[in-house]
């Protein structure tokens, strides 16, 4: 729009008129905000010191200390900066009691723990498939890996069974609860 007035020596009036913007825009002069400095310092100290809480719990302390301040204007400053909140961690399962012993038995020589799970998997036609996987804790050696389309309780006590006979029985059998994981029958067996 200036140039319009110079150029073609028109009035201010007159050059707003055939170009659209309102006058008082060409007017306007950005004033500094002396705030917004120490703001983004204060809001960046806040968020180092507690880094698991958001925009709105950091606008919420800066309004305890004293500041007149928003959320979006938090917010706003908040994105600018790149700072996002990390997702929360999902809690790991306690391996031990409150006393000090230990859950989770260790194996200290061979066929002292196996352990049996399945992989299940799907083919490039979208058929599903399982891998049943026993293995000896202590040697890390896989005893078995059978491949089938179902796998039933009855075949992991005939895979087992055959197992026992082939290697010997292991003083500890570990698994987790399935329809396919009969622990109970195994240990009455």
């Amino acid at each position: 729009m200036e140039h319009a007035v110079t150029v073609l020596q028109v009035s201010e009036r007159r050059a707003c008129r055939a170009i659209g913007p309102i006058r008082s825009s060409s007017r306007y002069v950005p004033r500094p905000d002396q705030d917004r400095a120490r703001l983004r310092e204060r809001i960046l100290a806040l968020a180092k010191e507690y880094g698991r809480y958001g925009y709105r719990t950091v606008t919420d302390l800066l309004r305890r200390e004293g500041w007149d301040v928003g959320k979006d204007r938090v917010y706003t400053m908040w994105r600018h900066e790149g700072l996002k909140v990390p997702t929360k961690q999902p809690k790991r399962a306690r391996l031990w009691r409150a006393d000090g012993s230990c859950l989770r038995l260790r194996p200290a020589y061979r066929h002292h723990v196996w352990s049996y799970d399945f992989v299940a998997d799907r083919t490039h036609d979208g058929r599903p498939f399982r891998i049943l996987n026993i293995l000896d804790e202590y040697t890390r050696e896989c005893l078995a890996s059978v491949v089938a389309r179902r796998i039933r309780s009855q075949d992991v006590r005939l895979i087992l069974a055959e197992l026992f006979l082939s290697r010997g029985i292991p003083t500890h059998i570990r698994s987790e609860n399935g329809p396919e994981f009969i622990a109970r029958e195994l240990s009455n067996g």
